[in-house]
């Protein structure tokens, strides 16, 4: 089968799998009762990974899939603060003042939004409320538009070292159709900053699929990057998900790359981080081959979470703000999205839980096991069986059946011991993903409706 066929063949709705069960299947039956004894309950001996979002935008991004508010009224983000104060400090209630901070995260939204002693404001607070290892990877989200110098030093003084560039995309119709413009020597300058301030590691993030893109358009955003060597790169298939995200409404469809130009973006980004050096994570992340994601993969180490590819699996995740999502060793919980409510429950309680989960057994053992493959690249059936006390062919006999049609296309390929991700495959980590989602196997009603896999 052609390469073109198996996209169209296998570009279904799907879930990009950052969590398992994924977030449709969060409920709010699930209190703040509930997430008050996830934390009591959590592991002392597991460390944790913090997560800030700052929903400010100062304009709308028509292609964005996040929880943000474009707005050029500053004095919104006082209030907003001073909530994450509060809700960071009762979750410290029940956080035994010895777990160590191995990753901390801010995103949006624009967190540089927040003005410079702003920034150092809120690390003050985080760092009163936990105990930040000193070794910790601390990393912030930028838009390069409305960056100065100093935000950068504020970043760097309150112990940020990774940054992440949105640069999307460099083509002038592209910027143009998506709202978001901004020019090459724009964003020399602050890779310039960022070198010259030391921080340790620079990602850049594009998007394939969005508006006017065309093959030869973006590889030349592709060789402008490459040009940039940043440390890490995520390329990412846009979401057009208009019915979740109305402002997408701004985007014309007929503007969108069709199944055939999908592909040659996939195969331009391929060839040209591989040509350049990059290794491919999976999915949707390339590093330099001494990254320590690489090696992660290499040492079948690496993890999947909200925040993507990350080598800090054995860690709870408390994570603040609207929409933010929080997860222990066996519950997930979602925070209010709308920022007034956000605020308005965090001033009552403390808390801002909107819904949440409990993981089964059953849940525990399919998350280890679409985490495996979309983070190795493999599974193998004794060793994981071994792991958790189960038979790996009885217990998983409908996802190797369901698999067979992939192993006939060459995506994976499937022996007696274990399961292998193929060159071609990983384009369809999320196809491979699904086969071992019960949740989708036994939907009865309309299936949560997600972007494309491809």
């Amino acid at each position: 089968m052609s390469a073109l066929n198996l996209l169209e063949k296998y570009s279904v709705a799907g879930p990009r799998y950052t969590s398992y069960p994924t977030a449709p299947y969060f409920h709010t039956g699930f209190t703040e009762a509930d997430w008050a004894a996830a934390l009591d309950a959590s592991s002392a001996g597991r460390e944790l990974s913090l997560y800030a979002h700052i929903p400010f935008c100062d304009s709308l991004c028509y292609y964005c899939g996040c929880n943000m508010v474009a707005t050029r009224d500053y004095s919104k983000t006082q209030p907003y603060l001073a909530t994450l104060n509060q809700e960071m400090a009762r979750a410290a209630q029940w956080i035994d003042p010895a777990r160590k901070v191995r990753q901390l995260h801010w995103g949006g939204g624009t967190p540089t939004y927040l003005h410079p002693d702003d920034i150092r404001r809120l690390m003050a607070m985080t760092r009163s409320h936990f105990n930040l290892a000193a070794d910790a990877e601390i990393s912030c989200e930028i838009d390069p538009r409305a960056l100065t110098r100093a935000h950068l030093v504020a970043l760097r003084e309150s112990g940020f070292n990774r940054v992440s560039f949105g640069v999307q995309d460099m083509d002038p119709a592209v910027q143009q159709a998506v709202n978001r413009i901004q020019s090459a020597a724009l964003i020399q300058q602050v890779l310039d900053w960022s070198r010259e301030l030391e921080f340790s590691s620079i990602n850049l993030d594009l998007i394939v699929g969005l508006p006017k893109q065309t093959v030869a358009s973006f590889s030349r955003t592709l060789r402008q990057v490459t040009e940039w060597a940043p440390d890490r790169l995520a390329i990412f298939g846009y979401a057009h998900v208009p019915w979740l995200k109305k402002h997408q409404h701004l985007i014309r469809e007929a503007d969108l790359p069709d199944a055939a130009t999908r592909l040659g973006l996939q195969q331009t980004v391929n060839e040209t981080l591989g040509a350049a050096g990059y290794v491919n994570i999976g999915l949707d992340h390339f590093a330099r081959p001494d990254d320590e994601l690489v090696r992660a993969q290499q040492n079948k180490t690496l993890w999947r979470n909200f925040q993507g590819y990350t080598t800090h699996k054995d860690c709870d995740i408390l994570a603040f703000g609207a929409s933010s999502i929080s997860q222990t060793g066996d519950v997930y919980m979602q925070n209010e999205k709308n920022l007034k409510r956000y605020q308005e429950r965090v001033a009552a309680t403390g808390f801002a839980v909107e819904r949440g989960l409990k993981l089964t057994r059953d849940d525990q053992i399919r998350r280890d096991a679409i985490t495996r493959v979309m983070c190795d690249l493999e599974l193998d059936f004794a060793c994981f069986g071994n792991q958790w006390n189960i038979a790996f062919n009885d217990y998983f006999a409908d996802t190797l059946t369901d698999l067979q049609p992939l192993a006939d296309d060459g995506l994976v390929e499937i022996t007696p011991d274990k399961i292998s991700v193929m060159p071609s495959g990983r384009l369809f980590l999320r196809n491979i993903g699904m086969t071992f989602d019960r949740y989708l196997r036994e939907a009865t009603d309309a299936l949560p409706r997600y972007s494309r896999t491809a």
